[in-house]
């Protein structure tokens, strides 16, 4: 698994996201929580992710796609340490549940703690 964040990985399908937060279990790592579901694709994807910033808590769109951009980037540079060796599909939503916008450097040390957190849960 490369360090890209490709189309093909992206969480686009309403179906899925409703039966993700239905279903799917979650860990958290404050100000971060994974909802998770494994599944199965049909496109040949191994895991597909959505993230996601409350309206309630960030009223202006700037903060909430920073914060957005902050974790896509976090995901992305995390992943293939903590996925390249795995077999199963899952689907994943990654949620900021923090008050407060916050800086790379945190949010990159919790998107690791709940790898960390994901990869003990389903071990």
């Amino acid at each position: 698994m490369d360090a890209t964040y490709k189309k093909i990985e992206k969480l686009k399908s309403k179906k899925l996201i409703g039966q993700l937060f239905d279903e799917g279990k979650s860990v958290s790592a404050y100000p971060l929580r994974l909802v998770y579901l494994k599944t199965e694709f049909t496109d040949g994807a191994q895991i597909k992710t959505g993230v996601s910033v409350p309206k309630r808590q960030f009223k202006k769109a700037v903060d909430r796609i920073r914060i957005k951009r902050l974790l896509r980037e976090a995901y992305r540079l995390n992943k293939a340490q903590y996925f390249n060796n795995t077999s199963n599909c899952y689907a994943f939503m990654i949620l900021y549940i923090g008050k407060e916008s916050t800086a790379f450097e945190v949010v990159n040390s919790k998107m690791k703690r709940l790898f960390e957190l994901f990869l003990k849960k389903t071990a």
